[in-house]
């Protein structure tokens, strides 16, 4: 997986714009029907090649909302990931 949107997501919609791979949907279009904003781990590049770390989590208001998920075979991940669970900025 990439990167999670957590249940403390307030859905202000601040990490969707910030997608350059367009790999989040709001809580309105959640497959899991959480009222949270989710993130398709199949789309997902964890911002590889666009940005240093993931755009939606610099661009997140809340703070550790966006965590990293478990790394798979085959996906893009990025070389500064931390471990899963791990918010992706801390402040």
């Amino acid at each position: 997986m990439a990167v999670v949107i957590t249940d403390i997501c307030i859905n202000c919609g601040a990490c969707i714009d910030e997608c350059p791979v367009e790999a989040i949907v709001d809580d309105e279009d959640n497959p899991t029907g959480e009222e949270i904003y989710y993130v398709y781990e199949d789309k997902c590049v964890e911002c590889v090649g666009y940005h240093d770390t993931p755009a939606c989590a610099e661009a997140c208001p809340t703070e550790g909302c966006i965590v990293w998920g478990e790394a798979k075979d085959g996906m893009t991940l990025s070389e500064e990931r931390g471990t899963a669970g791990e918010p992706v900025v801390e402040d």
